[in-house]
């Protein structure tokens, strides 16, 4: 009879852990995101705010367009373009374009990097 109980509550942790690996919580949302072009912050943003505006470079040109607390590069003349296929993003990794180092993070997010699951 006990090792039939041992084995129940085994099995229970057991789908919760799985439960929580598989169905992970909502990230939280950033209230604010930071503009960094070639090393330098060019704005502090309020993503509840719309705004449009062009970061201009020597080797290009980004458009971010904020709206619906999100933000977005929504165009640029590089060659990738990687950072405009990103679309609208309001947490979670950074938004990154490379060829006119150009960088947008999220503010008030944990610190945490990475998972190991």
């Amino acid at each position: 009879m006990k090792n039939k109980y041992w084995i129940a509550i085994i099995g229970v942790v057991f789908v919760l852990c799985a439960a929580l690996v598989f169905f992970p919580g909502k990230e939280a949302a950033a209230q604010s995101a930071q503009v960094v072009s070639e090393g330098k912050i060019i704005r502090i943003l309020d993503l509840n705010e719309a705004q449009e505006f062009t970061v201009a470079v020597d080797g290009g040109y980004n458009t971010i367009t904020v709206k619906d607390g999100k933000i977005a590069v929504t165009a640029a003349d590089c060659p990738d373009q990687y950072c405009v296929r990103q679309g609208f993003c309001n947490s979670g990794a950074q938004i990154v374009c490379l060829p006119h180092a150009l960088v947008i993070s999220f503010l008030g997010e944990s610190e945490i990097d990475g998972a190991v699951g």
